[in-house]
C-alpha cells in the first residue's frame, strides 16, 4: 500500500523540487538534438522514448531529433566519423553514451580509464568545433547483475568486476564535464538503483540490462531516457488539471477545456503523458520498471487535482478505467499517467512512437551505410567536381527523406480528446 501510494501521489521534497526549478534547459527554441553512442544507443529504444517525450509529452515541436548509435564502438569511434557524420544534421545539442565497450570487458586499468579520457576530450573539441552549443558526456549505463557472467573478474563476480570499472568511466565522465564546461548524465546508478529494486520485487530473473548482460530491453532503455532527459533540463510538468466542483475548471498549457458539466470536465489534449507497455511485469515492457525509479515523479506529472468535493472519496473515471481515491489524495493531486493502468491516449501515443521509430530506422540507415562513407572519397572528390556534385545530390535526397520522415512523426501528434469525471463516494 505504502508503495502505491507513494507512485500515485506527488509529494516531492522541497530539495526535488529546487533542483528542478534550477535545471538549466540545454534545448532552447529550435533546438537540434542529436543522441549519439554505441549499439545500446543503436538499439533505437532510449532514443526513441527521449524523441517521443520531447515531442508529445514536453510539447517541444520545434525541436528536431536525429540518432547516431553505431554497434560497437568506442569513444575514439566516435571522434574520428563525428565531423562527417553529425555534419549533415548540423546539431545544436548533443547526448553520447559511451563506455560499455570503452572498458573492455575486463576488471579496470588506468591505461583504459586514460585512453577513454583522451578520445572524450579529442570528440568534445570537435563538437565545439562545429559550433554544438550544448554537449551531455553521458555516462555508460551497467551490467546485469544476474545475466553479466565474466571469468576474468575474480574474485568478484562478473557484474560486481564490470560495474566497477563502468563507475570508474562513469567518474571520468563527471569529472571532464565539470573541467570542460559540457553537462554530465549519470545512466550507470539509477540503472543499478533500479536493478537492485526491481530484482528484490520481481526476482533475480527480471532482467534490466538485457539477457546477454549489456543490451537492456525496454525497461532499461527507459531508465536512460529518464537519465538524458533529466540532464537536459526537462522538468516533468506535463499537465495540472483542476476540477472545481463549484467552479469553472482549470487547466495549463497543452490542454483547453472543451466542454464539460458539473462533476466533469471534457478536454483536448496536445500534450501526451507518457504511455507504458501493458505488463506489469516482463522486462519486455516500460510500465514494469516505472515503479522502481522516479520517472513518474520527475517526468511524467499529469496531474488531477479536485477542490470542494463535500464526500470523503470520490471516483475518477478517465478513459474506460474508475479508480477510487480519497478527498485529501484529490486535493493534494493524483497523478493520472501513475495510477491508471490505461489511459485515453494510449493508442495516439504508440502512433507518434511508432513514426518515430520508423525515423529512427531510416537515420541508422541513412548514417552507417552512406553519409559515414562520403569521408573516405575526400582525395577523388577533390579531383573530379562531378563526383563531388553527386555526392552532394545523394546526401541532399537523404537528408529530404529523413526530413519527411520528420514530418510525418509530427502529422501524427494529434489533439486527444478525453473526459474525466468525478463522482463523490459517499459510506
Amino acid at each position: 500500500m505504502r508503495k502505491r501510494l507513494r507512485l500515485l501521489f506527488l509529494g516531492v521534497c522541497a530539495s526535488c523540487v529546487a533542483a528542478a526549478a534550477a535545471a538549466a534547459s540545454l534545448l532552447p527554441e529550435g533546438a537540434r538534438l542529436a543522441i549519439v553512442g554505441d549499439s545500446i544507443t543503436e538499439q533505437k529504444l532510449y532514443s526513441k522514448y527521449m524523441e517521443t517525450y520531447l515531442l508529445a509529452c514536453a510539447g517541444r515541436t520545434d525541436i528536431h531529433v536525429f540518432q547516431f548509435g553505431w554497434s560497437g564502438e568506442r569513444a575514439d569511434g566516435f571522434a574520428s566519423r563525428a565531423a562527417n557524420d553529425l555534419g549533415m544534421f548540423k546539431p545544436t545539442v548533443v547526448t553520447t553514451c559511451y563506455g560499455m565497450n570503452d572498458g573492455q570487458y575486463r576488471p579496470y586499468t588506468e591505461d583504459i580509464g586514460r585512453a577513454y579520457e583522451a578520445s572524450t576530450r579529442k570528440y568534445v573539441e570537435i563538437l565545439k568545433g562545429m559550433g554544438v552549443k550544448h554537449i551531455v558526456l553521458g555516462s555508460p549505463g551497467a551490467v546485469d547483475t544476474r545475466y553479466f557472467v565474466r571469468n576474468n573478474f575474480a574474485p568478484l563476480s562478473g557484474a560486481e568486476g564490470y560495474n566497477q570499472n563502468l563507475g570508474k568511466l562513469r567518474d571520468i565522465n563527471r569529472r571532464l564535464a565539470g573541467e570542460l564546461g559540457v553537462a554530465f548524465a549519470d545512466v550507470h546508478q539509477p540503472m543499478l538503483d533500479a536493478m537492485a529494486k526491481a530484482k528484490a520485487a520481481l526476482g533475480d530473473d527480471y532482467d534490466v540490462c538485457g539477457r546477454d548482460g549489456f543490451h537492456p530491453g525496454p525497461n532499461g532503455h527507459l531508465i536512460m531516457a529518464y537519465a538524458f532527459l533529466r540532464a537536459l533540463g526537462c522538468d516533468g510538468r506535463v499537465a495540472e488539471l483542476t476540477l472545481d466542483l463549484q467552479g469553472a475548471p482549470q487547466v495549463s498549457a497543452g490542454h483547453k477545456v472543451a466542454g464539460g458539466g458539473r462533476n466533469q470536465v471534457e478536454l483536448e489534449s496536445t500534450r501526451y503523458p507518457f504511455c507504458f507497455d501493458p505488463d506489469p511485469k516482463a522486462s519486455s515492457s516500460t510500465r514494469s520498471i516505472a515503479p522502481y525509479f522516479p520517472f513518474n515523479e520527475e517526468l511524467n506529472r499529469f496531474v488531477l487535482k479536485v477542490r470542494n468535493l463535500n464526500a470523503p472519496k470520490a471516483r475518477v473515471t478517465w478513459g474506460a478505467t474508475s479508480l477510487e481515491f480519497t478527498r485529501e489524495q484529490l486535493e493534494a493531486g493524483v497523478n493520472l499517467a501513475a495510477a491508471f493502468p490505461a489511459t485515453p491516449f494510449d493508442e495516439a501515443f504508440r502512433k507518434v512512437m511508432d513514426a518515430v521509430g520508423q525515423k529512427q530506422n531510416f537515420e541508422t540507415l541513412m548514417i552507417k551505410e552512406m553519409v559515414t562513407k562520403f569521408r573516405f572519397f575526400g582525395r577523388e572528390t577533390a579531383a573530379d567536381p562531378a563526383l563531388a556534385e553527386a555526392f552532394r545530390q545523394v546526401g541532399a535526397r537523404l537528408v529530404a527523406r529523413q526530413e519527411a520522415l520528420d514530418a510525418a512523426v509530427r502529422q501524427a501528434l494529434t489533439p486527444v480528446r478525453h473526459t474525466l469525471s468525478v463522482t463523490p463516494v459517499t459510506p
